[in-house]
């Protein structure tokens, strides 16, 4: 693999086969080359920086010929760049440059966004992703908007993701959490005025109903949508 400097542009279409996508979790990092490749990851966790989560990639995909990158991160990103430190993981993120340590070009969104993008059908919708903590990201008639509604007042003093998050299904019981799961959805699903709400991420598992106007996105539908990243011509202002 080449060394060269890579930047976040690239003047060629990368071919789909040849994107390596990355979505970085709380609890593990998965990546996969292309729409059908192998699956792999690692543990991540409150201790792994972006140089940490960098390197073990590189040393993982060694025999991976791609050509570009897309990042899921779970924090604020604006167009492309990442704006503020995770919660749920180590530091250095902010500045890191991705597309030098990984030696293509790399392009970057919110985790609940590129979930989002590979769950769209059409419409408006909503996505929360139900994980260690809240992403959300909402997309209207195929323009993107990156949303940071896990950290913003739901009640008592609390926030959303203090409700939906997995600390709070933990605090609340699973039991509890579910049914906070559907008045977050009925709420927003009214305030945002969208046609469906998506919920994915590793808890949508242990729901034993689905809210009214909420349907379940595949988790596999994040490395469809860092593919569909490298499709779109608006994917800076993502």
């Amino acid at each position: 693999m080449s060394t060269r400097k890579a930047s976040t542009r690239s003047a060629v279409r990368p071919a789909t086969g040849r994107i390596l996508v990355i979505d970085v979790g709380g609890s593990h990092v998965k990546f996969r080359m292309g729409p059908e490749g192998e699956i792999r990851r690692f543990e991540s966790g409150p201790d792994m920086s972006a140089a940490v989560m960098a390197r073990k990639v590189r040393q993982m995909t060694k025999d991976l010929p791609y050509e570009a990158v897309s990042i899921g991160y779970p924090g604020p990103v604006v167009r492309g760049r990442i704006i503020g430190e995770p919660h749920n993981l180590g530091s250095g993120w902010v500045r890191y440059d991705f597309g030098k340590a990984l030696g293509r070009p790399v392009r970057i969104v919110n985790d609940a966004t590129m979930q989002a993008l590979g769950s769209y059908e059409g419409g408006r919708m909503l996505f929360l992703g139900l994980g260690t903590g809240l992403g959300t990201a909402l997309i209207l008639d195929g323009a993107v908007e990156s949303m940071e509604i896990g950290h913003a007042h739901f009640k008592r003093g609390r926030t959303f993701e203090d409700y939906l998050g997995e600390r709070g299904r933990k605090r609340l019981g699973t039991k509890r959490w579910r049914k906070s799961v559907a008045e977050v959805v009925e709420q927003l699903k009214a305030v945002f005025e969208v046609d469906y709400v998506v919920l994915g991420g590793g808890n949508v598992r242990r729901l034993k109903k689905l809210p009214e106007g909420a349907r379940i996105g595949d988790n596999l539908n994040a490395f469809a949508g860092g593919l569909r990243l490298w499709q779109r011509d608006d994917a800076f202002d993502v």
